[in-house]
């Protein structure tokens, strides 16, 4: 097979698709480039399974460590299961692909995608999508694409078509689109509270891109002979559906317009048990009877009429109209040693959202296809547990899909969180689903904001979300505020939005079917701005303002800051000062390259102990300043004091006391604690200190200060050996005693000059 390749002009950068290289036996591969970035997309396919009654789509994505020139850490040394990021892209990917399929295809197609080369400038989750689509339009598959997918950020009031991740940090957002030649069928967007023009705009802008996209793999189809797939759905049961709707659509209806979801759940499941019984075969050739699949289908569709014609008719199943939203209630505080709790309850929607507060050490480690590993302070975690549905399954880890509502949820609070650099704490919401009846992932960002607010965290906006539905019948079209479960089952698409009252901060569309046009989307945000300001009215009527100081549960935080040169001396030999700070004081301290301290305390008396220990060890001598000395050593021409941790001074015998001292071990010793007062530092940082000069100023008898007067003569005291002279410089006294000789005029310790010495005696 010859190896085709077409590109295209996206933003300025070249976008390349290969086919004919890599993974031939696949149905169809594709490799995407864009820099240095390329990314492997394949897509197989298997004979459908019996008995089947949905369309078995698989999408994966894995970023090869080998990409980055990495080695995976771990024991293994092997990719293991799917990172966050993985599981997002995964499910970005698979939305604009899952709508293009005819109706009754049941085949298993599976799409893999793996990162087998990265630039650490352009990311590959947009290469996988348009890498996924191309596989499949390349595919002998019945796909109704090909499709394209583009970011586009922002900077100074100009669009950005692939921006890399430099331009992405200067961005006011961050939008993926993608979609056919004809209509958008995928948004996912953060912004940094963005109108609803400039959202439009973006998508707009986007489209244009994605046509080139589209062109560029028909190209490449023409060039390798692709042939269409003719694909021949499956008939539908239109006499199941008949005789089903014949019979039981008032039931029907009258059981889907019970507003309560429990009730309407078990009134349905009454009519559905009487249609099954009543019309599916019980043997062979039964008359007036069906196959448990054709009554099944029939079923479904009988459903989907009775809540599309309720929305087309202006009157919802819950007997809202299509713009209104569910009561709300909010309470904040519930839970006592939470440092922040919400409840949040939107008809029979209600999540439990929580706000704590960590430290530095609690921040979240990100690894992936980066050159180097980052952390994240703030994070937030959605669970959907089966008791919020009223129902049983196994209960595992995190699904995909409460990775990716816990991701939006996240990504629409973080344009109003305070400044990360400087605030001292690390977040982590957690959002627990109690009860969904539509838009649990809204409920969350709303109970996100609440609970920050009540831990005291200082967000510089509230922010709400709703989320929006359509329904299409010909030229009719109807927009659904706060849509419901089974409105989200039943419509043409789930738009949610989440902002401020300023603009939007995180934006997610699904469309179900292959399109919709810019008036729809226009009036579907329109629509969604009048309502999220709604919602904000509503939260802020339980706390209209972030408390003014945070909850006394969480963690207390101090912040220093020292030289980074003092960092080693903080810390100590193997951590031995950090340690015995932190054990001392019950504290967690976390120390910056460039020298910023967070302390972390429980109680507000330990934070501020270990923070008057960290600012001694980066204090520095002050000349003039009276500080109160441990003696470190004695020797016979002075003693040493440690001031601060870590600077210590001499206090020459001279200035030991007022008077003769004979011997510097009468007045102090090793071990003791004696004021002492800074009276020079030399040019090398040398420090000289005085004790009598201390006593002094503060007005402190010396009760160990020498009575007797100095002694004459030769009988003064005892020689000294010369193994150790100590130090020499500065003020060596005056009269040495029996050591002989004129010194000149230094009459006594500490005065006069340095004269005639005359010989020195030696003994």
């Amino acid at each position: 097979m010859s190896i085709h390749e077409v590109s295209v002009q996206i933003g300025g950068k070249t976008l390349w698709i290969e086919t004919g290289r890599m993974a031939r036996l696949a149905a169809g591969a594709v490799v995407v480039r864009l820099g240095e970035t390329m990314v492997l997309s394949a897509a197989s396919s298997s004979p459908a399974r019996a008995g089947l009654d949905f369309f078995p789509l698989t999408v994966d994505y894995r970023e090869k460590t080998y990409a980055a020139g990495k080695i995976p850490g771990g024991f293994l040394k092997r990719e293991a299961a799917p990172s966050p990021k993985e599981i997002l892209t995964m499910r970005m990917a698979d939305r604009p692909i899952r709508p293009l399929w005819p109706k009754g295809y049941r085949e298993d197609t599976q799409i893999q995608s793996f990162v087998i080369s990265y630039d650490q400038m352009n990311d590959p989750d947009v290469l996988s999508i348009n890498g996924a689509g191309a596989a499949l339009a390349l595919a002998p598959l019945p796909f109704l694409g090909p499709i394209g997918a583009v970011r586009v950020g922002r900077v100074n009031g100009q669009f950005i078509a692939m921006p890399d991740n430099a331009e992405l940090a200067e961005s006011e957002m961050n939008m993926v689109v993608a979609g056919t030649a004809e209509a958008v069928t995928m948004v996912e967007a953060g912004m940094n509270e963005v109108s609803e023009d400039i959202a439009i705009e973006a998508i707009a802008f986007a489209h244009a891109e994605i046509k080139k996209i589209c062109a560029a793999v028909e190209e490449l189809r023409r060039n390798v002979g692709w042939k269409p797939v003719t694909y021949t759905p499956p008939e539908e049961p239109k006499a199941a559906i008949d005789a089903a709707a014949k019979g039981w659509l008032e039931p029907m209806r009258k059981a889907l317009h019970i507003p309560e979801k429990l009730a309407r759940t078990a009134a349905k499941r009454k009519v559905v048990a009487e249609i099954r019984e009543a019309l599916v075969q019980t043997e062979d050739g039964q008359s007036g009877r069906f196959p448990a699949s054709e009554i099944d289908a029939a079923v479904g569709k009988l459903e989907k009429r009775v809540i599309r014609e309720a929305v087309l008719n202006g009157k919802r199943v819950d007997g809202r109209a299509p713009d209104e939203i569910r009561p709300i209630t909010v309470e904040v505080g519930l839970l006592p040693r939470a440092h922040g709790s919400a409840l949040f309850t939107r008809g029979e929607t209600q999540a439990l959202v929580t706000s704590t507060l960590g430290t530095g050490l609690d921040e979240k480690l990100e690894d992936g296809l980066h050159k180097h590993s980052y952390t994240r302070k703030y994070y937030l975690h959605y669970n959907f547990p089966p008791l919020c549905v009223g129902e049983t399954r196994p209960i595992r880890g995190p699904s995909r899909r409460e990775i990716g509502h816990g991701a939006l949820a996240e990504r629409s609070l973080l344009p109003v969180l305070p400044e990360m650099s400087e605030f001292p704490f690390t977040i982590r919401v957690v959002s627990d689903v109690l009860m969904s009846n539509g838009s649990s992932s809204m409920a969350s960002v709303c109970g996100t904001t609440l609970s920050m607010m009540d831990a005291g965290i200082q967000i510089k906006r509230p922010v709400a979300g709703i989320a929006m539905g359509l329904v299409e019948e010909g030229d009719r079209t109807v927009v659904l505020s706060d849509i419901l479960g089974d409105e989200d089952h039943a419509g043409d698409m789930d738009f949610k939005v989440a902002g401020t009252q300023r603009g939007i901060t995180a934006l997610q569309m699904d469309i179900k079917s292959t399109g919709v046009s810019k008036d729809t989307l226009t009036t579907a945000l329109d629509q969604a701005r009048h309502g999220r300001i709604h919602i904000l009215k509503e939260m802020l009527k339980a706390i209209s303002r972030p408390r003014p100081e945070y909850n006394r549960h969480a963690p207390r935080v101090e912040v220093v800051r020292i030289k980074p040169d003092k960092i080693g001396m903080l810390i100590g030999p193997g951590g031995k000062n950090i340690r015995r700070i932190q054990e001392e004081t019950g504290t967690t301290i976390q120390v910056e390259d460039d020298g910023l301290v967070k302390i972390y305390a429980t109680e507000a008396e330990s934070g501020l102990a270990a923070r008057r220990q960290v600012e001694a060890v980066a204090e520095e001598a002050t000349l003039g300043r009276i500080y109160d000395g441990k003696v470190t050593s004695v020797k016979d021409f002075g003693a040493f004091f440690e001031i601060i941790p870590g600077v210590e001074g001499l206090v020459h015998v001279s200035e030991l006391a007022a008077g003769y001292v004979d011997r510097v071990d009468s007045i102090v010793a090793p071990g003791e604690i004696h004021p002492v007062k800074v009276i020079l530092i030399d040019e090398s940082g040398r420090v000289k200190l005085s004790r009598k000069q201390a006593l002094a100023e503060l007005g402190q008898e010396d009760p160990r200060a020498p009575t007797g007067d100095a002694p004459q003569g030769g009988e003064g005291r005892p020689p000294r050996g010369h193994g150790d002279r100590g130090d020499r410089g500065g003020d060596r006294g005056g009269d040495r005693g029996g050591r002989g000789g004129d010194r000149g005029g230094r009459g006594g310790r500490g005065g006069g000059g340095r004269g005639d010495r005359g010989p020195r005696r030696r003994d």
